[in-house]
């Protein structure tokens, strides 16, 4: 668990201060959103582009919206590590705040969870509320930031929020001040889990995926296993969208593109291809429904890590006169600060980012207060989607070996 900074330092925002939200994805405009109903700040939001292209298929989580701490921790694989993390006067102050949020963005994020909905569609529909609402205290802003230029614009009093996103605009700046050439001075902690290929096809029928679904229509694949995300399809009234992965070795990795469709695919590792046709063919057995258009096929290594130092209580305790740091709070939020393959990046990053608009709506919390709490928050949600995705990837090890009771065994550790 992190250390508090050791300092004394009592001051509180000032009132009338600015907050800097760099980068206008999901995470960043809900930060952005959530500040302009509250009174005593201006936000300038700096996005590199207002279109928003991404058409990934994403749906928040239902804790997102919990009314109770009992419906917070109902999740099948979360729900016990929840419980294990945090206390529930935790848990309860998460809830109030969510209380307080504007039935205009509660009414939002409520329709999020009902079903899976395109990315952009999600930014579009909060950008479109924060113009909406016509507000003169949020300033937004087309620009590509760099590093050098998020800390130039501080001034004394000013927060600055990263939500850029896995490359962290901020991240490798907030490293403990001092030589950086020990690993432990490192501000990103990564571990590989292992490489995959995400898959994503369109199916001309309803279908949804279950758990006996992965094992059935795998029975005839010993190497290469399609897992599709269960119980996240998404069926527009014409249209499924099916979405999975499928493990690969380092030298697979390393021998494909970044991007390609199925008749690359088929070319170029038959046996991944075969194992894709196998799946698809029994689906459509059940549904007697067509694939529409080729196969989607990204190259990805799975990755979880978190940043060491999610905000600045670090350089404002070594107390660095010069640095703009020292004298404005900086927080990494969103995908900035925590990141996993297995757990819903666009869930977690509207759990920070509330939990951190919490605390600024708290006049009377000292700043030294604040940064340590969301320090805590972060270290407790890296806790948490830690052992959420050592499960995951243990089942998935599991998965793999099934019909092999000898190699089964052995992943097996049993004391």
């Amino acid at each position: 668990m992190p250390a508090p900074s050791g300092t004394k330092i009592r001051e509180m925002l000032p009132p009338g201060g600015r907050v800097h939200v760099v980068g206008a994805g999901p995470v960043g405009l809900l930060l952005t959103a959530l500040l302009q109903s509250m009174e005593g700040f201006s936000v300038r939001l700096y996005e590199k582009r207002h279109e928003y292209t991404r058409t990934r298929m994403v749906q928040l989580s239902p804790y997102l919206v919990a009314d109770t701490v009992e419906t917070y921790r109902t999740d099948a694989i979360d729900g016990d590590s929840v419980e294990a993390i945090f206390d529930p006067p935790e848990i309860a102050e998460g809830i109030a705040f969510r209380q307080s949020i504007p039935s205009d963005l509660m009414t939002l994020m409520r329709g999020w969870g009902l079903g899976f909905c395109p990315l952009n569609s999600i930014e579009r529909e909060l950008s479109d509320l924060i113009d909406r609402r016509g507000s003169r205290t949020v300033e937004r802003t087309a620009a590509v930031v760099s590093a050098e230029d998020a800390m130039a614009m501080l001034e004394p009093g000013d927060v600055l929020i990263d939500c850029t996103g896995s490359k962290s605009l901020l991240r490798d700046h907030l490293a403990v001040p001092g030589p950086r050439e020990a690993d432990d001075r490192a501000n990103t902690l990564k571990i590989r889990l292992e490489y995959a290929l995400v898959i994503t096809f369109l199916y001309g029928e309803p279908y949804d995926c279950n758990e006996f679904c992965k094992y059935y229509k795998n029975i005839e694949n010993a190497t290469y296993k399609f897992i599709p995300m269960v119980h996240r399809t998404h069926y527009d009234g014409r249209i499924s969208h099916v979405s999975g992965i499928v493990n690969i070795s380092p030298e697979d990795y390393e021998a494909m593109p970044g991007r390609f469709d199925g008749e690359w695919l088929r070319s170029n590792v038959p046996d991944v291809a075969q194992s894709m046709d196998r799946f698809i063919d029994k689906v459509k057995e059940e549904t007697h429904g067509e694939i529409v258009g080729d196969l989607e096929i990204v190259r990805i290594p799975l990755d979880l890590y978190r940043a060491r130092n999610a905000t600045s209580r670090q350089w404002r305790a070594a107390r660095i006169s010069d640095h703009p740091f020292t004298s404005s709070p900086v927080f990494l939020a969103g995908d900035s600060a925590i990141g996993s393959p297995y757990f819903q990046s666009i869930s977690l990053g509207f759990e920070c980012a509330m939990y951190l608009a919490g605390l600024i709506a708290q006049p009377d919390l000292p700043l030294g207060d604040m940064l340590d709490r969301y320090e805590l928050h972060i270290y407790k949600q890296w806790l948490r989607v830690y052992m959420r995705s050592k499960m995951i990837k243990h089942n998935k090890d599991l998965f793999e070996t099934i019909d092999d009771p000898m190699a089964l065994l052995e992943k097996l550790h049993i004391y």
